[in-house]
């Protein structure tokens, strides 16, 4: 059976309000557990060496040593503690771990991951580390994988991914989001969408089929699907209105091309605000439903 790795375990003390919906990963993991597609385990923590792999080693210091200073939290989002120093090391963890499976079996996901706002020297946007940065150079490092692509569909764009890899030959990002959306300053992948407010099920999917053929063309070793379920109808922080249909379509689309050009997948979460946030956990759990048809553990 097919495994997943989670980190919900780390609850991150968080202030009355904040609009961080923590409580979605384990909604989700409840609900995949109950399905049974998955074998579900507990993500390692990230060593830090690795992380530096991909980050300025001062400021995973300091960080990890919580001596940031506090304009740098307020960019992230988060306020410092032991337990988001934690939850932070399982997330980034759990892409690693992910990762190896792909590499190994064909898919490998995570129920956390997708901080793809992270730069090399600074954390943005609820994302302290850029977990599929670290794992593609990693993977390089231990000479398992020189290409990766990056198909990043959250709502926003993958602007610290695009950062870290913009001058990479052998890495592929792709970014379809919103244009009106954070991050204002955008970055530059290699492949931008744009999409205006309120786009559809229908213009959505014509714009992927788009640019997805590139990526077969790129023919990367791995290929990193981050799967953020924040373009859905009603989301808080999304503008864009997919349906439950589309996104699971979208999912669909980028698993079939992975497994036809036989692309190692490797999957991590992103975003996802909806309310009420059963909502953004169930377009969680369409998403690996497919992965599960996709890939075996589902007839």
């Amino acid at each position: 059976m097919l495994r997943l790795f989670y980190c919900d375990q780390h609850a991150i003390p968080l202030p009355v309000g904040h609009k961080f919906p923590m409580r979605k990963y384990a909604m989700l993991r409840e609900l995949l557990s109950a399905a049974g597609w998955f074998r579900l385990e507990a993500a390692p923590f990230a060593a830090r060496e690795t992380i530096e792999l991909a980050h300025d080693p001062a400021y995973v210091r300091g960080f990890l040593e919580g001596a940031l200073e506090p304009r740098v939290m307020r960019r992230i989002g988060f306020p410092w503690s032991e337990e988001l120093v934690r939850r932070t090391l399982a997330s980034l963890g759990g892409t690693l771990a992910a990762a190896c499976d792909a590499l190994d079996t064909g898919f490998g996901g995570n129920l956390a991951g997708g901080t793809h706002h992270a730069f090399r020297g600074e954390g943005s946007g609820f994302c302290v580390f850029n977990d599929i940065a670290v794992a593609i150079l990693r993977l390089r490092a231990q000479g398992r994988a020189r290409k990766a692509a990056v198909v990043d569909l959250d709502v926003h764009q993958g602007d610290g991914t695009a950062r870290i890899f913009q001058d990479d030959p052998d890495v592929l990002t792709l970014s379809l989001h919103g244009h009106n959306n954070f991050p204002f300053r955008k970055q530059q992948s290699r492949i931008d969408v744009d999409l205006p407010d309120g786009a559809r099920d229908a213009e959505y999917l014509a714009a992927l089929d788009a640019v997805l053929p590139r990526v077969a063309a790129f023919a990367p070793h791995i290929i990193f699907y981050q799967s953020g379920v924040d373009p859905l109808a009603g989301d808080k922080l999304g503008r864009l209105a997919l349906t439950h249909a589309g996104l699971a379509e979208r999912d669909r689309r980028v698993m079939h091309l992975a497994r036809e050009r036989r692309i190692p997948l490797a999957v991590t979460l992103g975003g996802g605000y909806a309310d009420p946030i059963s909502r953004t956990a169930q377009a969680h759990a369409n998403t690996f439903r497919a992965a599960a048809q996709m890939f075996g553990s589902l007839s």
